[in-house]
């Protein structure tokens, strides 16, 4: 499975209507619920904000809606095309304004699934990778050393909070994080552990 690395958004025109597709990058449900929210807040005017999601390391937890749309020519075609790009973690809505013209249930289909892969076309995407989530805090004199340690590991997200101490958070690939939590003991004579989630 991919997973999306930026945000992004792509407009199609279908006699006079206009249909904004944005694809955004989500880890559950839940969040998925309250991006689309969101969204109808965003577009109070818009005649209608269909959405479909796919989330889960194997794109197993998948929603869907035609937003008054007639049922299954917004929402399930717009998931159908979602699906087949293997992409998870996703949510893409797609908000109409009715330009005057009725299209069909058959229209209706081609321009939700249009404006999907017209969005889906121009997204940058990675493989998905397991991350972990890390914190430590350590004196600066250790720290120096144990900075020159990221460049070994896929290491991203890093925060520094610098006080008395130096507390550091970031992510980290989950298969890597054992031996980045073991080499940091080693590097502090034992006295910084490593909590990972």
């Amino acid at each position: 499975m991919k997973v999306l690395v930026r945000e992004n958004t792509a407009e199609i025109n279908v006699k006079n209507s206009r249909f904004i597709a944005e694809a955004f990058i989500i880890e559950s449900q839940a969040e998925a619920r309250e991006k689309l929210h969101d969204q109808k807040k965003r577009y109070p005017d818009a005649s209608h904000v269909c959405h479909c999601f796919v989330c889960g390391k194997d794109g197993q937890t998948n929603g869907m809606s035609d937003d008054g749309e007639p049922s299954g020519t917004a929402g399930r075609p717009m998931l159908d095309v979602l699906k087949g790009s293997g992409i998870t973690n996703i949510l893409i809505t797609v908000t109409r304004y009715f330009g005057g013209t009725l299209l069909g249930t058959g229209g209706l289909v081609h321009a939700y699934s249009d404006s999907v892969k017209e969005v889906l076309s121009t997204c940058q995407t990675e493989e998905l990778v397991e991350k972990s989530t890390f914190s430590f805090t350590a004196d600066y004199h250790d720290y120096q050393a144990i900075k020159r340690l990221f460049e070994s590991f896929n290491i991203e997200n890093i925060q520094e909070n610098y006080s008395d101490s130096i507390n550091v958070s970031g992510k980290i690939h989950k298969i890597q994080a054992e031996s980045f939590a073991s080499q940091i003991k080693d590097i502090s004579k034992g006295k910084i552990t490593v909590k990972v989630e």
